[in-house]
C-alpha cells in the first residue's frame, strides 16, 4: 500500500512539472520593429531631445570633432580618461531617460491604444533618481565585464536588462537591480542571444543610415547639422533598444507571474 501511494505521489509531482516557456526571440524582435516604425514620429518626439542633449554635453567634454570622429582630443593623459568616463556616464543617463519614456509608449502600442505622450512624463521623471543611479552602476559593471572577455559584460547586460521597466512600472526604486535579477533568472542567455541578434541587425541598418548621413554632411555639413544628424542616428538605435527592453520585461512577467501587458499598462491609468 505504501509503495502504491509513493508511486501516485511521484506521478502527481511529475505531472505538475511545467516545461520552461521560451522567451520568444523572433516575436520580441518583430514586435519591437513593428512598434518602432508604427510610432516612428512619436518615438523620435520622446527620444530625440534626451539624445541631443547627451550629445551636446559629450561634445562639450571631448570636443565635437572627436565626437563625430573627424578629429582627436586636444588633451591627453588623465584629462581624456576622465572626460571619456563622463561621456559614458552621460550615455547611461540618456538611456535611462529614454527608456523611462518609451517603455510606456511600447505598452500602449502593444495594446493598440493611442499613445498618450503627455502622460508619460510624470511616471518617467518621478522615478529618474533611482533609475539614473542604478543605470550608471549596472552600466559600469557591464563595461568592466566587456573589458574582461566581452561575454561577462553581455551576461551582466542581460542580468540587469529590465531594470528600467521594473523601476518605472513597479516603482521598484533602489531595489530595481534585484528585481531585474529575479525576473531574468533562467533566461539570461536567451536575452544575451536576443540582444546580440538585435545589435547585428542594428549595425546593418546603421551602416545604411550612416552612408546617407555622411553624404548629407559632405554636401551641407556644418557643426549644427552634423550634431543633429548624429542625434537622429543615435535616436534610432536607442529608441528601438528601449522598446525591445520593455517587451522583454513584459514577456518575463507573463511567463513567471502570469501578468498580461494590459495589466502592466494599467498602472498608468
Amino acid at each position: 500500500m505504501d509503495e502504491l501511494e509513493s508511486e501516485e505521489d511521484v506521478m502527481v509531482d511529475v505531472s505538475t512539472v511545467q516545461p520552461r516557456q521560451p522567451l520568444g526571440v523572433t516575436t520580441l524582435l518583430g514586435d519591437s520593429f513593428a512598434i518602432f516604425f508604427g510610432n516612428f514620429f512619436k518615438v523620435y518626439l520622446l527620444a530625440f531631445g534626451p539624445t541631443l542633449v547627451g550629445l551636446i554635453l559629450s561634445g562639450a567634454l571631448i570636443g565635437f570633432g572627436t565626437l563625430a570622429g573627424t578629429s582627436v582630443p586636444d588633451f591627453d593623459g588623465t584629462g581624456i580618461a576622465i572626460a571619456i568616463f563622463l561621456v559614458i556616464i552621460i550615455q547611461f543617463v540618456v538611456y535611462a531617460v529614454t527608456t523611462a519614456l518609451l517603455v510606456q509608449l511600447a505598452y500602449d502600442a502593444k495594446m493598440n491604444r493611442q499613445p498618450r505622450m503627455a502622460r508619460y512624463l510624470g511616471p518617467a521623471f518621478s522615478t529618474l533618481l533611482p533609475l539614473i543611479i542604478l543605470s550608471i552602476i549596472s552600466g559600469i559593471l557591464m563595461m568592466i565585464g566587456l573589458a574582461l572577455l566581452v561575454v561577462p559584460g553581455l551576461w551582466i547586460l542581460a542580468l540587469f536588462s529590465v531594470l528600467a521597466p521594473a523601476i518605472v512600472i513597479e516603482r521598484a526604486g533602489f531595489g530595481g537591480l534585484g528585481r531585474s535579477a529575479g525576473l531574468t533568472k533562467e533566461y539570461r542567455w536567451q536575452i544575451v542571444g536576443l540582444i546580440v541578434l538585435f545589435l547585428l541587425i542594428l549595425i546593418g541598418i546603421n551602416m545604411v543610415i550612416g552612408v546617407a548621413s555622411a553624404l548629407v554632411s559632405m554636401l551641407f555639413g556644418n557643426l549644427v547639422l552634423d550634431l543633429i544628424l548624429e542625434a537622429l542616428v543615435s535616436t534610432f538605435g536607442a529608441g528601438l533598444f528601449s522598446i525591445l527592453i520593455a517587451l522583454i520585461y513584459a514577456r518575463l512577467r507573463e511567463i513567471k507571474e502570469g501578468v498580461s501587458v494590459d495589466q502592466i499598462a494599467s498602472v498608468f491609468d
